[in-house]
C-alpha cells in the first residue's frame, strides 16, 4: 500500500513499503528536483526549442517544475515522459507541489498532466507540449530525438536492471548530438555503464544529504 510522506523541505512524496523505496529523496523532494533536473539540466538551455524525455513520470513533480520554469528561460518545450506503473489521480492529487511552489494556479496543470490521455500530444501552453508514454524503459527505441533526459527511475538497489548498460545505450541513442542526461544517482557502476555507451560523464555536487550526482553528455 502506497503511503504519503512529507520530506524534509515540506514537500510530499510517496513510500512503497514492499520495495522500501520512496519516489523522491526523503531529505527534500522539491529540492532534489530543483537541484538535479532544473539547476543541473534545464538551466543549461536558454532561448531555444527543447525536447525533453523523462524516465519515470512518478508523481509528476519534474514535469510540473519544468513547466513552471520554462518561461523564465524563454524555452519552447516538448516534454515526453515514460512510466510503466502510473499512479491514479487520487494518489497524485495528495501531493502539495503547487502550494510548495507558491503557484496555486499550477494545480490545473498538475491535474491535466495526470488525467490527460496516454500517447497523445497535449498543449499545456503556447510554448509547452506534453506527452505521456505508458511504456517500460527497456522498450525505448527513440533515435536522436531529445536534447535533455531526466533519468529518474527507482534506485539501483531495488531495480538494478534499469541502471545497466542496455538502458543507457537506449538513452544515448535517444539523445541528439551534444544532448545531456542528468540523474540523482552517483554509483560507480552507473557511471561506468554510461561511459561504456559513449557518454562523457561528470560528477557534480548532489542535492541535500547526497554527496554527488551524475551528468552525462553525448559528444
Amino acid at each position: 500500500m502506497i503511503e504519503l510522506i512529507k520530506t524534509s523541505d515540506g514537500s510530499t512524496s510517496l513510500y512503497l513499503p514492499e520495495l522500501n523505496e520512496t519516489y523522491h529523496s526523503k531529505h527534500g523532494a522539491l529540492q532534489e528536483t530543483q537541484h538535479v533536473f532544473i539547476h543541473n539540466g534545464l538551466q543549461l538551455f536558454h532561448s531555444q526549442s527543447l525536447a525533453i524525455l523523462e524516465i519515470g513520470f512518478g508523481t509528476g513533480l519534474n514535469a510540473l517544475v519544468t513547466y513552471q520554469q520554462h518561461n523564465n528561460l524563454q524555452l519552447n518545450i516538448h516534454y515526453e515522459t515514460t512510466e510503466a506503473y502510473p499512479l491514479q489521480w487520487e494518489q497524485a492529487s495528495m501531493m502539495n507541489y503547487p502550494e510548495m511552489l507558491s503557484a496555486p494556479l499550477l494545480h490545473t496543470v498538475f491535474k491535466q498532466i495526470h488525467t490527460c490521455p496516454w500517447g497523445e500530444n497535449i498543449t499545456l501552453s503556447p510554448t509547452f507540449t506534453f506527452k505521456k508514454r505508458l511504456q517500460r524503459f527497456e522498450t525505448i527505441t527513440d533515435k536522436q530525438q531529445f536534447d535533455l533526459i531526466y533519468f529518474d527511475a527507482f534506485g539501483a538497489q531495488v531495480q538494478p536492471e534499469l541502471w545497466e548498460e542496455d538502458i543507457f545505450k537506449r538513452m544515448y541513442n535517444a539523445l541528439k548530438k551534444n544532448g545531456i542526461l542528468v540523474t540523482y544517482a552517483a554509483k560507480g557502476s552507473v557511471r561506468r555503464a554510461m561511459q561504456a555507451c559513449g557518454f562523457t560523464v561528470e560528477r557534480l555536487p548532489g542535492p541535500p544529504m547526497k554527496r554527488e550526482m551524475l551528468r552525462a553528455r553525448k559528444d
